[in-house]
């Protein structure tokens, strides 16, 4: 079988022709480039084309897609990668290495989603950016008038209405501002920046709410107690596929809530969640965690359960619930159903399964 394995960077890559039968090896430098990445797969036309998961692994995926080849995109943080002995790394190490691994056909390849998926995925993260921003706007709008001995109403009160109104009538144009009310200025300047933000917001959301009109699973993952629109939206497209998934272990461990083990000898200890994965995912799938439980019970039932009535124990046990929300959202794109709270021995049985 003829590999050709690259070992990609940002502007230059190397490749690496592979004959696993004889092991026989030629490499190429090309730049990282569409174009010369066509001709070199017209060129070589290998039995399989290998690359490292990464930002640009999805633009080689479409290539070789409209060019019929196969393509194994192999994730570098497994333990074949570990490079912690290795006294030279070079680029032409990097792609033999791929190519040698990915002759041994037992990896499993990274999955890469179709472009329009990734996009989807794209402007859900570019949402979370513009939220992120609007809250150090306000934060930071809350620490200057502290210093000024102006305090803001806690909470949303303070951006809507007649307070709002308030806060506007403090700023001013900084270049009209004295010596000792430059403050005002940096209000108004702020204030400007929230509103441009949030016109951006507003037209973001109104996009990923047309697109989740358009798609079925994302009205029926909110279905389930606790999920909104957002957290369905992500769930959605970071699955994307969900026969890729076997059981629900596998699905805990792409969110990152599987947890960490210690082992020597006769030591078999669990650690904290893995955090692998999507951050995103997993901080939306806790907070329709900590909605979910107030009206579910098998939510309320796993709580109870992990936090033994211990309040140190309460953030382990959300986690534990959005852990297995997790699982149950899976099941419910892989069966095309919608949440039934009353099957409360259904949703263990998932759960004991993914243990």
């Amino acid at each position: 079988m003829r590999i050709l394995a690259i070992d990609m960077g940002w502007s230059n890559s190397v490749c690496c022709l592979f004959d696993a039968q004889r092991g026989k090896k030629a490499y190429q430098s090309l730049p990282t480039e569409a174009g010369r990445y066509e001709q070199a797969l017209e060129k070589h036309k290998a039995d399989l084309v290998v690359i490292e998961a990464g930002p640009l692994a999805g633009w080689v995926k479409d290539l070789c897609d409209r060019l019929g080849q196969r393509l194994l995109v192999l994730n570098t943080n497994d333990e074949p990668w570990q490079w912690s002995n290795v006294k030279t790394k070079t680029d032409r190490k990097d792609a033999l290495k791929l190519a040698r691994i990915a002759a041994l056909g037992d990896q499993k390849g990274v999955h890469v989603p179709a472009h329009a998926v990734r996009q989807w995925r794209q402007l859900i993260y570019y949402r979370q950016t513009l939220v992120s921003e609007r809250v150090s706007i306000k934060n930071r709008l809350r620490a200057l008038l502290l210093q000024e001995q102006r305090q803001l109403p806690a909470g949303s009160k303070a951006w809507r209405g007649q307070e709002y109104e308030q806060l506007k009538e403090l700023a001013q144009d900084l270049n009209d501002c004295g010596g000792d009310e430059l403050w005002r200025g940096i209000v108004k300047l702020e204030l400007q920046r929230l509103d441009q933000l949030l016109e951006q917001l507003e037209g973001v959301e109104s996009k990923l709410n047309a697109l989740a009109r358009e798609d079925q699973r994302v009205e029926q993952l909110q279905t389930a107690p606790g999920v909104g629109p957002r957290t369905a939206e992500l769930v959605a497209a970071m699955i994307d596929d969900p026969s890729r998934f076997t059981r629900g272990r596998q699905v805990a461990s792409y969110g990152g809530f599987t947890p960490k083990k210690f082992q020597s000898g006769k030591t078999n200890r669990d650690g904290h969640i893995s955090r692998a994965g999507n951050g995103l995912l997993r901080k939306l799938l806790v907070q329709a965690a900590w909605s979910g439980k107030r009206t579910s019970r098998p939510m309320q039932e796993i709580y109870q359960r992990v936090r033994r009535g211990s309040p140190k124990r309460s953030k382990q046990a959300i986690v534990a619930v959005a852990r297995h929300l997790l699982i149950w959202l899976w099941a419910m794109l892989r069966d095309g159903t919608q949440w039934q709270e009353h099957d409360r021995a259904a949703a263990r049985a998932t759960s004991l399964s993914a243990a």
